[in-house]
């Protein structure tokens, strides 16, 4: 192989491997589980509209996946989103308020709303039954409307 066929091939590889991962931001499933907190009082800089502030957690499914593991499909409305604004992820959260799992969502669904993603293989610990899921606003972190669901099999 040439050295203008070696170049282009790097070239080829290091874009698709690059796409791949801004891809990955956004995919359908996710598995993390960052206990990262954003604020939930919107900046000063804000709209006065509420709505604006934060996405809302519209429904939320739940299925068993193993033990003490679930899989979540939560739709979200964040009907405010651009490029510039928009809801970026959601949490899991115990009755308690321990992070158990967390979704990010890396660009806007601006054209695609609600829209609903789902996160795979969050570890919920025994003795939980009930778990609540929070959107996230990129600028003005977590709040919004919350959906409290049961776990099946508990």
């Amino acid at each position: 192989m040439n050295s203008a066929r070696k170049v282009r091939a790097r070239v080829v590889t290091s874009l698709a491997v690059a796409l791949m991962l801004s891809l990955a931001g956004c995919s359908p499933s996710s598995t993390s589980n960052s206990t990262s907190e954003l604020s939930t009082t919107p900046p000063a800089n804000s709209s006065s509209d509420p709505a604006t502030f934060f996405p809302d957690v519209e429904h939320v499914e739940v299925t068993a996946s193993g033990t003490n593991s679930f899989d979540f499909a939560v739709t979200i409305s964040s009907a405010y989103d651009t490029p510039e604004q928009y809801a970026d992820g959601w949490r899991v959260q115990a009755p308690e308020g321990t992070v158990l799992g967390e979704h990010t969502l890396a660009h806007d669904h601006a054209s695609e709303q609600p829209f609903t993603r789902t996160q795979s293989g969050v570890e919920i610990p025994e003795g939980i039954t009930e778990v609540t899921v929070e959107g996230r606003d990129q600028a003005n972190g977590y709040g919004g409307t919350t959906v409290t669901v049961g776990l099946p099999g508990r």
